[in-house]
């Protein structure tokens, strides 16, 4: 197969080390997007999904303070969740993770979302010594799942604060149709990753930091029976037209990229990923929108093929990151010169999860956990 050999239809190549294309040049992701969006109908049926969720969020919550629970992070698909769960009469609190890296648009997002909205807001802020080691530990474990802390972080702590508050549904504001499915080769993500690469690089164990074990899952799901509920996939949701609304009607700001609202992230998806990883995470999203009919292939291409984020601004993110988290030019070149490594070089849960894959689909089918997490870990 030669190098950066492309999909026929959407835009995924073989930069992805785990793509693998049919007999007409059509990728595995396109074909798992395709059956995840007949699990997830549009249209009449796909409304219909919709108020039964929402009657099962009510019902869930009645007689609680809460219905549900929204993280908000001041993207665009959070902040759109809150703005149909308020619409739909739920009764929200939204949880934000603060691990020090907003962008000033983040920050007034998530301020005028909750003035102008009258929700609730709880903000869990990471302690930052610990998570600053955490952040350096996955740049020198020279994986390029770089950024999982945050994922793991916010996921963790909406679960946390959901068994706390006794809050029994949380909304995701994830869309097959918008986002696609990371490729397992570029983005692995469990607890006990998390505890490997810290302990590996600092010689500590995690102290503060609100990590997600399988332990946590079996609670949460089980004893506190928290479920997960995902009403975007169900609705033709386009950013573009979400954003425009969330200007209106919440005063939103864009913050100038996919997952920009986080100066970190922005940094590591324009620079440290296509740089060192060879790896362009606009190649997910892009192709998912091309095949659910938003987005033209030729765009996409076009897009691709563009500026990812101008060099002067990146040259300013790595001054701030590398100032932020301690780290010299000379750390920094070290850091992205060292060999590529990946998830199985270092300890997870991957093997156990695959084990027990039986379980996770029945989990799956019960809607106690996403179906793509049964598609992309355990099948």
């Amino acid at each position: 197969m030669k190098k950066n050999e492309i999909c026929a239809k959407c835009v995924s190549d073989t930069t992805m080390s785990d793509i693998v294309f049919n007999e007409k040049g059509v990728c595995n992701f396109c074909v798992l997007q395709e059956d995840l969006e007949k699990k997830y109908p549009l249209g009449a049926e796909g409304e219909k999904n919709i108020q039964l969720i929402i009657q099962e969020i009510k019902k869930r919550g009645y007689k609680k303070k809460y219905d549900c629970i929204v993280g908000v992070s001041g993207g665009v698909d959070s902040t759109y969740c809150v703005l149909l769960a308020k619409k739909w009469g739920l009764r929200i609190l939204a949880v934000h993770l603060d691990n020090g890296w907003n962008s000033l648009e983040a920050e007034h997002n998530i301020k005028t979302l909750v003035e102008k909205l009258g929700i609730d807001l709880k903000v869990v802020k990471v302690n930052k010594e610990e998570f600053k080691k955490l952040q350096i530990a996955f740049l020198k474990a020279s994986v390029s799942e770089i950024e999982i802390p945050t994922d793991v972080g916010i996921y963790s702590t909406l679960y946390k604060v959901a068994a706390q508050e006794d809050i029994p549904s949380i909304i995701n504001g994830h869309s097959i149709r918008q986002e696609g499915t990371q490729p397992l080769s570029w983005t692995y993500m469990d607890g006990k990753y998390i505890d490997s690469v810290y302990e590996k690089f600092t010689g500590e164990k995690l102290k503060y930091f609100n990590n997600l074990k399988i332990s946590n899952m079996i609670y949460y799901m089980l004893v506190k029976r928290i479920k997960e509920y995902r009403p975007l996939e169900f609705l033709d949701y386009d950013k573009q037209e979400a954003g425009k609304i969330l200007e209106k009607e919440t005063d939103w700001k864009d913050y100038g990229g996919h997952h920009f609202e986080s100066i970190y992230t922005r940094f590591v998806a324009s620079y440290i990923m296509p740089t060192k990883f060879d790896i362009d995470k606009r190649k997910v999203s892009l192709s998912a929108k091309v095949r659910s009919g938003k987005l033209k292939r030729d765009e996409a291409l076009a897009v691709l093929n563009g500026e990812y984020y101008p060099v002067e601004k990146i040259k300013k993110d790595q001054d701030f990151v590398l100032t932020r988290l301690g780290l010299s030019n000379k750390e920094f070149d070290e850091i992205m010169g060292s060999p590529i490594k990946t998830h199985k070089d270092y300890k997870t849960y991957l093997t156990t999860i695959k084990k027990f894959k039986f379980f996770i689909k029945i989990a799956c089918k019960l809607k106690l956990l996403p179906i793509v997490f049964y598609e992309k870990y355990a099948k």
